[in-house]
């Protein structure tokens, strides 16, 4: 049974391509476009890895990321954080929220496959 992985993004362009990159290299992916769906539909499907954008609507990608993280039973889920926010502070932000990566935009494809293929140990 394939991985599955939740993309959250309100950029439907990211949503699409991080969706058809991870679909070719054999995951399933379950989108969401803003942080309360992306709770919802985490909550329902309890996927193997999540992909957060951090500036969506509210809650935030660091909010998500925390909420998730600080229940016991999600603190094994891998979370990558990928946003346009790349400052030093905005990156500490994230791994205090309990992400395990923090990526930038514009993303290199081949460095997302790589991320996750790592976290979830492929």
């Amino acid at each position: 049974m394939p991985q599955r992985i939740l993309i959250a993004d309100d950029e439907e362009g990211i949503l699409n391509i991080l969706s058809v990159l991870l679909t070719k290299n054999g995951y399933d992916v379950i989108k969401a476009s803003d942080g309360q769906s992306a709770l919802a539909t985490f909550l329902a499907e309890k996927p193997d890895l999540a992909i957060f954008d951090v500036t969506m609507p509210p809650p935030n990608g660091f909010q998500v990321c925390q909420k998730l993280k600080t229940n016991p039973d999600f603190q094994q889920i891998p979370v990558i954080l990928l946003t346009g926010k790349g400052t030093e502070g905005d990156r500490f932000w994230g791994m205090e929220a309990g992400a395990d990566e923090y990526l930038t935009k514009p993303f290199d494809p081949r460095e997302v496959l790589q991320t996750v293929k790592t976290l979830l140990g492929k």
